[in-house]
């Protein structure tokens, strides 16, 4: 949501994100700092009380970059655990980074105003940050965070007291997620859908032909010159612009999906989890330069995230399977068979579009336990995302 606010204030917004920067800073050296010493990571609570009060932040705006800290610590801790050679624990300094007010760190007034506590420093309180809002979310307001892309803006988080409905038990349906079709599905009843993602590889392939272009004239220009930085800024807003586009036409293919299953009455929808397919090609060695671009660009796991929370809405539960030979596997002779075409055949008869196929043997998977053929026609149906 975009505000409008005086020249001064702007400025101190500006200033915040700074300020938080250097508290994300100051988490990243405590914690190595304290991992020399003690040979254990700093606690919760540990980290709090050494850096409550000394930032010109709300405690609570200070207490939010910690969260984010640990969370970004645990998380690629886990990653580790699960054997992610990648994976790492935080270690970048930042220059800017998002400043968010909770609970007691904002007050909003009737004609769509927004006071941002500052806090109190030197035994006396900061005079809060005053911002002009329109179409300001109706529901009970949960967080403000200052975002930065081309501009400020604020991310809000608030309920808006709608309930999610409540689980019936009626279908299952299998999905399984694909570069070239984002989501394929199959319902106990025979009904299939095809969403097709090309609009997303467009935006991907124009993407990454916008950048390599900026990135071969910047090249040509020394690091930190006038016309390096005019490089440097159009790469940004390339990204910017196309990640707009992308988080668009996904949450376009999701409610596509989502709206197709409340028509045929689902109740448990299982998804295929291709986590690690990236990784696993790599490994193989069986991976061009132009597939392993085409799966780093796979946004998978957006996709999941998006129906998760959809699916919920609706009464839906989502529930992540192994999909491991469900695309190769004939559920008629048990065959195993790599095909490069959309359809998918076998020399016992059985024949069917690939990606239908694979959600076929994911609902069976789910329903059975393993790989089953299902004896219902199929009746399918393509969406493109326009």
């Amino acid at each position: 949501m975009y505000f409008t606010t005086s020249k001064s204030d702007r400025d101190r917004l500006f200033a915040c994100n700074r300020e938080s920067a250097l508290v994300w800073n100051h988490c990243l050296s405590l914690s190595r700092q304290h991992y020399v010493d003690n040979g254990k990571w700093i606690t919760k609570s540990e980290l709090q009380k050494v850096t409550k009060g000394k930032f010109h932040l709300h405690s609570q705006s200070i207490q939010a970059v910690c969260h984010k800290y640990l969370f970004a610590r645990d998380t690629a801790h886990q990653a580790i655990q699960k054997g992610r050679k990648t994976a790492r624990y935080p270690y970048r300094n930042k220059n800017h980074f998002n400043t968010k007010w909770a609970k007691d760190g904002f007050k909003i007034h009737a004609n769509e105003k927004i006071e941002l506590s500052m806090g109190i420093h030197d035994g006396k309180r900061e005079k809060p940050i005053v911002l002009y809002t329109r179409n300001f979310p109706k529901g009970m307001i949960k967080e403000i965070e200052l975002c930065y892309d081309y501009g400020l803006y604020l991310s809000i988080a608030f309920e808006d007291g709608k309930e999610n409905q409540p689980y019936q038990k009626k279908q299952s349906v299998g999905v399984d997620l694909g570069e070239i079709h984002s989501l394929a599905a199959f319902a106990e009843t025979g009904e299939a859908i095809i969403i097709t993602g090309r609009k997303v590889r467009s935006i991907h392939r124009l993407r990454n032909k916008k950048v390599a272009e900026i990135q071969r004239l910047q090249s040509k220009c020394k690091k930190g010159s006038r016309q390096w930085k005019k490089y440097q800024k159009a790469k940004r807003y390339v990204l910017s612009k196309s990640e707009k586009q992308l988080q668009d036409a996904l949450h376009k293919t999701t409610k596509q999906f989502v709206d197709w299953c409340v028509n045929q009455a689902v109740s448990n929808v299982h998804i295929g989890n291709p986590e690690g397919v990236q990784r696993k090609t790599r490994q193989k060695k069986r991976a061009t330069r132009k597939q392993a671009q085409r799966l780093s660009n796979w946004s998978f796991g957006k996709v999941k995230k998006y129906l998760l929370y959809k699916l919920a809405m609706k009464g839906m539960r989502l529930h992540p399977i192994d999909e491991s030979y469900t695309s190769q596997t004939c559920p008629v002779c048990k065959k195993r068979k790599k095909v490069s075409s959309r359809n998918y055949r076998c020399s016992c008869g059985y024949q069917e579009h690939r990606d239908t196929h694979g959600a076929r043997n994911i609902l069976a998977k789910s329903l059975y336990g393993e790989i089953y053929h299902l004896d219902v026609s199929t009746k399918q149906t393509y969406l493109r995302i326009a």
